[in-house]
């Protein structure tokens, strides 16, 4: 889950502060090692560069180690795989939920179960993800570099905008380098994102591009915030309407 995720639910964490940062460190560790070692590991066996493709890793174990090495992996990534679902799952619900109570969802989003569980928003999600299972890794990969990506590059953006036009503003955790560090924090990501972009902008989804269909969902989400806007402050003026004088 990454930084930008483990925000939303931060007000379910207990001492964020502390913990934010501490398990920030342990993760990253975590996830270099969990690339470096096997990536050795498979360089030390020689293998060609032609066995690296998609889902090859299950192949490779089982050519090095036998076939009960594949498995292992395979069960491995199942594991791995489910703990990831879980953790996007409790994230990604809040943000539905924090559009309904702000006026630019619909309320159906704010329902939840009494240990706090938003559970509308987490079965529109569901329904969302089971609509995607149909699409290819790479479609699929396609489409987040460009949704999820974009939507990083406008955190970046609101970290520089909100760093000139809100100083003052109470900060538990600020990045160090004043303007200048907030600018550079996003430029290496960003950038990042324009190559994967770039490299895989030709990916199919029937006979339109992936790239295309991003770009139709950014735009539909454009129009229905302002929609959802212009409705919010309808029913606010109708609300100050209603009351008395």
């Amino acid at each position: 889950m990454g930084w930008d995720n483990a925000s939303t639910v931060a007000g379910e964490v207990e001492n964020p502060q502390r913990t934010y940062p501490r398990v920030m460190m342990i993760a990253l560790a975590a996830i270099v090692l969990s690339y470096v070692i096997p990536i050795l590991a498979v360089w030390q066996t020689h293998v060609q560069s032609g066995y690296w493709t998609t889902g090859s890793w299950a192949g490779i174990a089982s050519m090095v180690g036998g076939s009960w090495l594949g498995i292992a992996l395979v069960v491995a990534a199942m594991i791995s795989t489910f703990g990831i679902l879980n953790s996007l799952t409790m994230s990604y619900s809040r943000l539905p939920l924090a559009m309904a109570e702000h006026g630019y969802a619909p309320k159906l989003f704010t329902r939840m179960l009494p240990n706090g569980a938003p559970w509308a928003a987490i079965v529109a999600c569901g329904l969302a993800w089971m609509a995607a299972l149909g699409l290819s890794f790479d479609r699929l990969l396609m489409l987040d570099i460009l949704l999820y990506g974009a939507s990083l590059v406008l955190e970046f953006i609101a970290l520089v905008l909100l760093r000139m036009q809100e100083p003052g503003l109470h900060r538990p955790f600020t990045i160090p380098g004043g303007l200048t560090g907030a600018i550079l924090t996003g430029i290496g990501p960003t950038a990042l994102l324009v190559v994967a972009l770039i490299k895989n902008r030709n990916e199919q989804m029937g006979h339109i591009s992936a790239l295309t269909v991003g770009l139709i969902l950014m735009a539909a989400g454009v129009v229905f915030y302002f929609i959802a806007a212009w409705a919010r402050r309808s029913r606010s003026k109708s609300l100050e309407s209603q009351m008395p004088t």
